[in-house]
């Protein structure tokens, strides 16, 4: 064990950078510890593993430290860094490598040893100059044959034949820690602006603490931060590692990007980050390129700038859980991809959710976006509806669903979750947006046991097949505007609408011939109230054809003048079976049941409906043989 006292550094005073060099550069110690508050003003670069540097709790400070280099977060005053050894290898893939696959291609598996450790990049994809699907420190477990190697990861996405893999051997630094550190850092001039800086040093002006770079096993904990400009704890190629019990406050940057983390992490793999905080920071937690790891307990206030946040580098199998503050996944352009997979959030309160862009298999269980004052779209979900699944979840404010992707083979389902709903606001996309977050979604949506408030001419702008099941809607009052559905079909199975309606819409561009639409009403829904429209029900239009299925279901017409369903002018194709009607009216405009019609009606109970509305009977019209027609 090693102490800063054998060399006459007794406090901050005087700095003690010679002494923590000659101390982690013993190979003889393995534990330097603290006992009095320490300053440093030099920024120092290890090679060294299996060492823990231990500051007791003692406050470090860095008054009068040399200027970083250029836009550098490696920059810290511990850096410990693996090596390369010079051996490198290429291969261009002759097949593809399927997902989850653990065995990796390559020119010469004779280059390979088992346990070595080499960094695997993918090339990238040309859509992006840092779109790669695969970028990580792996340890090779098995030779397998002459041109294939084992290693210890599973791949998240599939490579396809003809892509290039470069392969580069390392020798990482292992087992070093750092614990038990207050860092206060300097001041940095303001800024104010994201993309120019006010002098040319400016942002190697700042300190902060640890920074690792091929690593393995390296923890970090207890570590108290404040003043810092980049992250307290940066990590690049890193895995097996975690950091706990750390916390950052009032950062002095979080407007020029990667400033103010308490951790930034690029491919990472096997990452625990828990029981950390951060106040007015800019991310608490930044998954770049990583895959296999979690957050558990950890949360964030004055959190605008995005508490936990993926920049969309193909991450994938993240887990979030018991965490607050706000969560923005996949969202740093398309550089980077626009695309993670398999991100789970459990039990976690954010002021919003921002999850619009490639992001497929999102799994939000228990999931709270509450209203914030003075932050923008605060109490919103933006989903991605790629194999969505939300269970439980709330939303104060919006739930705005678009489609960016089309990777998965589950099933977009919201299950056992409520939604306020601003007025006039987008619930799926509208056609016509190409942009990454914003496309409409064509796919199927099942929105099961949910409750949706505050419903006013809300725009469903897209989804192939929606279906609501046991899930009530609710209009913001017997004034609101129905929902306005563009969907080839709605399901009403069961639950029902109160004090609002669906209203079936074409929202596509260009004057294409109109699919077909279909809305099914049935198992036991309740239709009840009336809107700004006076109709419940109302679909058709010139050059449309819509399929109405009504079945086991109740209507209750608030007043006389409310339809229980509107048929447009256009093609209408209507079958009633098994329904019961209260009060209001039915209403069958002019030219809506053109060539290729029908309306049937058999087996309902209407009490007190004005069916004045409804056409003369005739071959293709039936409706009063076999109801039951009360006053």
């Amino acid at each position: 064990m090693g102490d800063f006292r054998w060399f006459g550094v007794l406090g901050p005073e005087r700095d003690a950078d010679d002494a923590l060099e000659a101390l982690v550069n013993d190979p003889a110690i393995h534990r330097v510890e603290a006992r009095t508050d320490l300053n440093f003003a030099r920024r120092h670069r290890f090679h060294r593993s299996g060492i823990v540097l231990d500051f007791g709790g003692h406050t470090v400070t860095t008054e009068g430290i040399e200027l970083n280099t250029k836009d550098n977060p490696f920059g810290a005053v511990l850096f410990f860094q693996g090596q390369a050894t010079g051996e490198t290898q290429t291969v261009v893939l002759t097949e593809e490598l399927p997902e989850h696959t653990d065995v990796l291609e390559v020119a010469d598996a004779g280059a390979f040893a088992v346990e070595e450790w080499w960094i695997a990049r993918i090339g990238n994809r040309p859509e992006g100059g840092a779109q790669r699907e695969l970028d990580y420190l792996l340890q090779v477990t098995e030779i397998v044959d002459a041109r294939h190697v084992r290693v210890n990861y599973k791949l998240g996405w599939p490579l396809a034949a003809g892509r290039e893999i470069a392969y580069k051997r390392m020798r990482p630094v292992f087992r070093s820690h750092v614990r038990n550190m207050r860092f206060v850092g300097v001041s940095v001039p303001g800024n104010g602006s994201t993309t120019v800086r006010p002098t040319e040093d400016w942002d190697g002006i700042g300190s902060h603490p640890i920074a690792y770079e091929f690593a393995v096993s390296c923890d970090v904990s207890d570590v108290e931060a404040t003043k810092v400009f980049w992250p307290v704890v940066e990590r690049r190629y890193c895995t097996h590692y975690v950091t706990e019990r750390c916390r950052l406050t009032n950062p002095e940057e979080v407007i020029w990007g990667g400033t103010g983390y308490l951790t930034q992490q690029l491919n990472v793999l096997y990452a625990h980050v828990r029981d950390c905080h951060t106040s007015n920071a800019r991310h608490l937690n930044d998954f770049t390129c990583a895959a296999y790891a979690m957050v558990e307990n950890c949360h964030g206030d004055g959190d605008e700038h995005g508490t936990f946040v993926t920049h969309g580098q193909f991450e994938h199998d993240l887990t979030f859980v018991g965490n607050s503050g706000l969560l923005s996944f996949a969202n740093s352009g398309t550089t980077w991809g626009n695309s993670a997979k398999r991100i789970t959030v459990k039990k976690h309160v954010a002021s919003r959710v921002v999850a619009h862009k490639c992001i497929t298999d999102l799994t939000l269980e228990d999931v709270h976006a509450i209203w914030q004052e003075g932050l923008v779209d605060a109490g919103t979900i933006w989903a991605n509806t790629d194999g969505l699944h939300m269970r439980g979840c709330t939303a104060e404010t919006m739930l705005t669903l678009s489609q960016s992707s089309a990777r998965s083979k589950r099933a977009n389902v919201l299950d056992g979750c409520a939604f306020v709903i601003q007025p006039g606001a987008e619930l799926a996309r509208l056609p016509g947006s190409a942009l990454p977050g914003f496309g409409p979604v064509t796919s199927d949506v099942t929105v099961q046991n949910c409750k949706i408030t505050g419903l006013d001419g809300n725009v469903i702008g897209s989804i192939r097949s929606l279906v609501f099941v046991n899930t009530w809607l609710y209009g913001a009052s017997p004034a609101a505007r129905p929902l306005q559905a563009g969907c080839a079909e709605v399901r009403l199975l069961g639950g029902g609408l109160d004090n609002s309606g669906i209203a079936l819409c074409d929202f596509r561009e260009g004057g294409a011939p109109a699919a077909e639409q279909t809305l099914v009403v049935d198992g036991g829904a309740v239709l009840r109230g009336t809107n700004a429209e006076k109709a419940l029900l109302q679909g058709g239009g010139a050059g449309r054809l819509v399929a109405w299925r009504i079945g086991a279901c109740t209507s209750e017409a608030a007043g006389a003048d409310t339809a229980h369903f509107r048929l447009r002018a256009g093609r209408n194709r209507m079958r009633v079976v098994g329904a019961g009607f209260a009060g209001g009216r039915f209403d069958v405009e002019p030219g809506a049941l053109e060539h290729g019609s029908y309306l049937f009606m058999t087996s309902c109970v209407e009490e007190g409906v004005d069916r004045s509305a409804l056409p003369a009977e005739c071959e293709t019209v039936r409706h009063t043989a076999g109801n039951l027609l009360l006053e």
